[in-house]
């Protein structure tokens, strides 16, 4: 995440949870590496299981302080859509 992106914290919340074009949630830890804000636990799983390839664009929105909404792209520029499907129990987001 870029620094900018951190300043609308007071202070940066250790997990988000991520909401897709379809509401469905998942969660994923925060870490600091290299004075940098990353995605850690639970990203992997997440891009693997919507399947997130090379050239792919992903976005994401603050929707509120602990909650990013995520669009992805396909490489032609196409919002790819995702059912809820098979998500690790052990990072599907509650609601």
């Amino acid at each position: 995440m870029p620094l900018d992106f951190t300043k609308h914290f007071v202070a940066v919340p250790t997990e988000f949870k991520l909401r897709n074009n379809t509401s469905c949630s998942w969660r994923v830890t925060v870490k600091l590496m290299n004075g940098k804000v990353t995605l850690d636990q639970g990203w992997a799983t997440y891009a693997a299981v919507h399947q997130i390839k090379i050239g792919y664009m992903v976005t994401f929105k603050l929707l509120i302080p602990d909650t990013l909404k995520v669009i992805i792209f396909d490489d032609d520029g196409i919002e790819v859509v995702n059912k809820c499907g098979k998500h690790d129990e052990a990072f599907a987001a509650r609601d």
